[in-house]
């Protein structure tokens, strides 16, 4: 056990994120609170026992126990499970060299890795072909990554087979905490004897509570798969260590708990607080010391008497954005997570590559209108943005903090104006920064904005395109249409930032024509290059949305109006248009895995799948006539206008002439022109500098027709054409 050097009884509040969520970087969560209760100086210390669990298990010692397990149903194995209990030794010499590698810990075991006789293989190699394309010759750690995450894998399907039928990497139990609405089946898993991992898990949470000693323990539950661990610890709590107070917050009580019934639960946990924790953490904190009676606390769950009761302070606001503190990631083992490569594919594979700092711009979304998402919920519906200063401070403040400089941005979508400023104060403070975001395809980001955004450090940008199908966006509210998506998937590709798309089928009144249109899109997306990853979703209908809270608006019938006493969230229906939409799912998946390797795109929509489809009608050139047809950038007097170049050095060269020398990043260039034109673009070069405050077209128009003439002459001149290509932006 590792020894810890700090009083253990100054310890209020331990904040745990239950297995499991990402591999390669901790669900942020808990680092959000901890950064809260910093404000509040109330002393934390945060967990996150999955990659604890993980670390644990992928070991060599929890391989041997893996593998003493599995011996035990040997018989019982299928071929692939018993092939890997064969190689036992090869696992157990193998696992501690692996895991030191995919935590950047030994990076030269690339070399034998990569050459593909060093780690044993199982059924999850036989997915590989020729993997030159998607590493190339210079790429043996990423391709020995690749490698390294297929073998955790093989020996992940064993311990599904054979140890635990709950594991996952990236969820925990997650089909007993999904829409259950009955809390009868997680209860039963609940009392079962402890698996192996469940062993682990326990161990670990023992070590925590003797090391901090802490009064409350609060889980973090974001997904389902989350669930089983936090009331399996709430369990071993309960028995062990009965004075210590037990909650439970995240997005899966925020969005499938909120009619919450079920007294049994609170067999497992004391309280259960909804949306954001900030102020109901303040105010249990004071309940908890006696400040306060527990009638006045916020969006909380408690059991009184036997019956669920629900305590809403609404006295007491939320607080702004600007007041919850910087996320503190201390406590976090932010170097013993893994790096894994799932997908080749470079922008698919940042989910679980790398490891990220996350931060929000704005909390909630500034369009809220979607009609399948939860903008019935506070998380979505209340939108307030941080202003670019603050931002910065905490990006300066974690960076110091993790030693790391790469942000994902958390956001439901990033608003565009935001973006803007943040990236102009990233440039303004000569920050080093990698960062990432979900965002709305929206006309807002024009090329030059993109241009702007990718010098201050953005790689990629994920968004929704959904069903790319014009009538089904505009019945979804989504507020873009195909083209536009094409358009603004360009100017980031041109500008050199990757993008995601989350794409939806299984939409109400969503027809097998649209559902293959859908997909000619996605193709055409694909193959001239403007997407570079994407995943397909079957819809489902939600409690808290539009389409949930009144879905004959939307053409379905709900099949189930009544409400379990446990999770509410997803809801049944039947669509009258009839289709089952379950047929698409395989072929949509193999397509769109093909079309991200930057394969399949000569082969028939119809050869993806095993029944019949529709011929598409959508033409061969669309997506690519969409971007042709993009109508011509205007300049209007209330554009902003930035130069992000350097700053150039002037020469005279002969009387009345000069040359202007530009040093950039990968070579110089100069211009020569007439001193006086010379003299007003180093004015103006200077003027709208990123190091200054925003300046508008008309200013600069102004000015320049006051000093030298016609500006329309120069906007349409080789000198002007110039300066944009090297860094003169206007949006």
């Amino acid at each position: 056990m590792k020894r810890l050097t700090f009083d253990p009884l100054s310890t209020k509040v331990l904040l745990i994120t239950p297995p499991f969520t990402q591999l390669n970087t901790p669900y942020p969560a808990t680092a959000y609170l901890k950064g809260f209760l910093n404000t509040l100086s109330a002393p934390s210390r945060q967990a996150d026992l999955g990659i604890e669990v993980i670390l644990k298990l992928f070991s060599k010692k929890g391989l041997t126990q893996v593998f003493d397990i599995a011996s035990q149903k040997a018989e019982e194995l299928s071929d692939n499970s018993a092939r890997i209990l064969r190689m036992k030794a090869s696992y157990l010499q193998t696992i501690g060299p692996v895991i030191d590698f995919l935590q950047d810990k030994n990076p030269t075991l690339a070399y034998h890795i990569s050459e593909g006789n060093f780690l044993p293989e199982a059924s999850r190699f036989e997915q590989l072909d020729d993997l030159e394309w998607a590493f190339g010759t210079l790429g043996v750690r990423d391709k020995a990554r690749y490698f390294a995450t297929l073998y955790l894998e093989d020996i992940g399907d064993l311990i599904m087979e054979a140890v635990d039928p709950h594991f996952g990497f990236s969820r925990y139990a997650e089909r007993l905490g999904m829409s259950a609405k009955s809390f009868d089946e997680m209860e039963e898993a609940l009392k079962q004897p402890l698996s192996l991992i469940d062993g682990f898990l326990l161990e670990l949470l023992e070590e925590k509570i003797q090391a901090y000693q802490p009064e409350s323990v609060a889980f973090s539950v974001p997904f389902p798969g989350n669930l089983y661990g936090a009331l399996k610890c709430g369990q071993y709590l309960k028995k062990h260590h009965p004075h210590i107070q037990v909650w439970m917050g995240g997005g899966f009580p925020n969005t499938e708990l909120r009619s919450l019934k079920e007294p049994r639960v609170f067999d497992y946990v004391d309280f259960i607080t909804l949306d954001d924790g900030e102020a109901p953490i303040q105010l249990l904190l004071d309940y908890l010391e006696g400040k306060r009676p527990i009638t006045e606390l916020k969006r909380t769950f408690v059991r009184i008497d036997g019956q669920v009761k629900f305590m809403n302070n609404s006295a007491v606001k939320d607080l702004p954005q600007r007041e919850v503190g910087t996320p503190h990631y201390s406590d976090l083992p932010l170097r013993d997570y893994l790096s894994v490569i799932e997908v080749a594919n470079p922008m698919h594979r940042l989910w679980s590559d790398g490891r990220w700092n996350k931060l929000t711009l704005a909390h909630g979304c500034y369009w809220g209108k979607c009609t399948f998402c939860d903008i019935s919920l506070d998380y979505i519906g209340r939108y307030e943005p941080i202003n670019a200063s603050i931002l910065c401070d905490r990006i300066e403040e974690i960076m110091e903090q993790t030693g790391t400089n790469g942000f994902h941005f958390v956001d439901e979508a990033a608003p565009p104006a935001l973006m803007r400023d943040l990236a102009i104060e990233i440039l303004r403070r000569g920050l080093v920064v990698v960062w990432w975001t979900n965002i709305r395809f929206e006309s807002s980001f024009t090329a030059d904005l993109c241009r702007l955004l990718r010098a201050s450090g953005c790689i990629a940008v994920s968004g929704g395109l959904e069903v790319a199908s014009d009538r089904l966006l505009a019945l979804i509210k989504k507020g873009v249409t195909v083209a536009q998506v094409a358009q603004v998937t360009n100017h980031f590709t041109a500008a050199g930032i990757m993008v995601h798309a989350y794409l939806m089928y299984g939409y109400p009144t969503q027809t097998a024509q649209e559902t293959i249109d859908s997909m000619e899109m996605v193709r055409q997306l694909f193959e001239i290059g403007v997407l570079q990853s994407g995943f397909w979703h079957r819809f489902a209908m939600t409690e808290h949305s539009p389409v949930g809270l009144d879905p004959r608006a939307f053409g379905v019938k709900r099949t189930d109006l009544t409400l379990g006493s446990f999770a509410n969230n997803e809801v049944d229906f039947v669509d009258p248009i009839g289709v089952d939409h379950g047929l698409f799912s395989e072929g949509l998946r193999k397509s769109l895995f093909n079309y991200m390797h930057g394969v399949g795109f000569d082969i028939p929509l119809k050869n993806w799948f095993d029944f019949k489809v529709p011929v598409t009608g959508i033409p061969k050139k669309y997506i690519q006539q969409q971007i042709e047809n993009a109508a011509p950038q205007t300049y209007k007097d209330q554009s902003r206008i930035l130069w992000i170049g350097s700053q150039p050095e002037l020469m005279e060269v002969e009387e009345g002439f000069c040359e202007l020398i530009f040093s950039g990043k990968k070579e110089d260039f100069a211009l020569e022109l007439p001193l006086e034109l010379g003299e007003w673009v180093c004015w103006l070069l200077a003027k709208v500098s990123y190091t200054e405050e925003l300046n508008t077209l008309k200013s600069i128009r102004e000015n320049y027709e006051k000093e030298l003439g016609d500006f329309e002459e120069l906007v349409e001149s080789e000198v002007w054409e110039i300066l944009r290509e090297h860094g003169l932006l206007v949006f």
